[in-house]
């Protein structure tokens, strides 16, 4: 009859390290997997910027994150298995490290499929490049609609654009009541602004039916455009929205053409 080997406590201390070590690596996979899931919205940021209302939270980072959390789960629950089984043995005079830790063996597996997946995925991002004349065109011309401001970048300085503005109202029979230069009249009070012109024009024939139709729209009238330089030097040139006056006041579309001309004017002026 062979004697029962009887396990000292060492091996139970050991067994119980052995334990906690692997109660801290599915903690650690828990909190690696929340990490890799807002990964995703993270680059979603650095590309489409933080203020982008369409920031999807799925995608490979995701699952890729859900996936450690539940190796996570499953390593600690595995972990609890194991130590059980672990004493049992001891228990019973056995030597408990026998045979490879299948834990260790899966866990090793899992994070480098997953560390794979994670490489592929950050090669596969590329950053976004500049965006093509059109697109700027576009994302300019409605970079204030709450508000109905209009902006376009100019090519030339606000003197020039502003001359070019009174040249082409004299063209139309469009009468200029005044040019404001809040600059110069900033200059004039001891005060520092960039070059800044209000152009205010308009025409009896076609303000009037607007005002008849909608008195509020007075305030609105006569037509202005604006012409500043931003802090970094370009020139810009803003004017209210066409259609948004015509909701703001509620004026029919037939009307539309009547204050349609600002529009004209302004893309003329940036040319």
């Amino acid at each position: 009859m062979t004697d029962r080997r009887i396990s000292g406590p060492s091996e139970y201390l050991a067994a119980e390290r052995t334990f906690l070590a692997w109660i801290r690596t599915g903690v650690a996979l828990m909190g690696l997997g929340f990490v890799v899931a807002r990964f995703g919205l993270f680059l979603q940021m650095l590309q489409k910027g933080p203020s982008s209302p369409t920031l999807e939270p799925y995608g490979l980072s995701f699952w890729l994150g859900t996936g450690f959390i539940v190796l996570g789960i499953v390593v600690t629950i595995g972990s609890l298995w194991s130590y059980v089984r672990l004493v049992q043995e001891l228990k019973q005079g056995g030597l408990g490290f026998e045979r490879p830790s299948r834990v260790a063996i899966g866990v090793a597996i899992a994070l480098a499929v997953g560390g794979l997946a994670m490489a592929i995925y950050l090669i596969s991002v590329r950053e976004p490049g500049p965006p093509n004349s059109e697109q700027h065109k576009e994302k300019v011309m409605t970079s204030n609609p709450d508000i109905g401001i209009v902006t376009l970048p100019g090519h030339h300085s606000v003197e020039e654009t502003v001359a070019k503005l009174e040249e082409t109202l004299r063209a139309k029979g469009v009468k200029l009541f005044a040019v404001i230069d809040h600059s110069g009249e900033a200059e004039r009070a001891g005060l520092h602004m960039r070059p800044t012109k209000l152009l205010i024009f308009g025409n009896p024939k076609g303000g009037t039916p607007l005002m008849v139709a909608s008195p509020t729209i007075a305030i609105d009238l006569p037509l202005k455009i604006l012409v500043w330089e931003d802090d970094g030097g370009q020139v810009q040139i803003s004017y209210n929205s066409p259609a948004y006056l015509l909701t703001r006041h509620g004026l029919p579309e037939e009307l539309a053409q009547n204050i349609a001309v600002v529009a004209g004017l302004a893309a003329g002026a940036a040319q």
